[in-house]
């Protein structure tokens, strides 16, 4: 089985945390559930310390000020990493209010925490969505990203 993070959080996501709020289960009780479900432990571990490390850099970031009318410049290593398919759909989302910088930069933070040389829109689209689920007050922008990554509505970059 090919199965890297991405694949466990869109899992957890669709099993935990888009249904239920009161379904909350311990981590021991999921990480046995993912092993059944075929995830290897590696990844399964790897994905727990993305979640833990999103919620930590959420909280820091949660402190920033916001500078209006600001360019993005991505370094060599981000444009290495988010193609420009990528980077048009986080400008996308940013120009349309769904994605501010903070959460911008909490995206491109976790997207370059996972260990893939390289990923897709679809891909980045379950990141901008887990990113928002975690913040405080971005309902509407989650509502929006979540039409956006399950009903498949094409994202016009031009």
């Amino acid at each position: 089985m090919n199965e890297n993070v991405v694949d466990i959080l869109i899992y957890l996501y669709e099993n935990y945390m888009d249904g239920d709020p009161n379904n909350t289960s311990d981590q021991a009780v999921i990480h046995e559930e993912l092993l059944q479900a075929g995830f290897p432990e590696h990844e399964i571990d790897k994905a727990f310390v993305w979640m833990d490390e999103l919620a930590m850099r959420q909280e820091m970031q949660s402190h920033q000020v916001q500078t209006e009318n600001s360019i993005r410049i991505y370094t060599e290593k981000e444009q290495n990493r988010l193609d420009v398919d990528c980077r048009g759909l986080l400008l996308f989302l940013e120009q349309n209010s769904i994605v501010d910088q903070q959460s911008r930069e909490l995206v491109i933070d976790r997207a370059l925490a996972l260990d893939t040389p390289q990923f897709g829109v679809e891909e980045l689209k379950w990141i901008i969505l887990m990113v928002l689920m975690s913040q405080p007050g971005q309902e509407s922008a989650f509502a929006q990203m979540e039409d956006l990554v399950y009903n498949d509505i094409p994202v016009y970059l031009h």
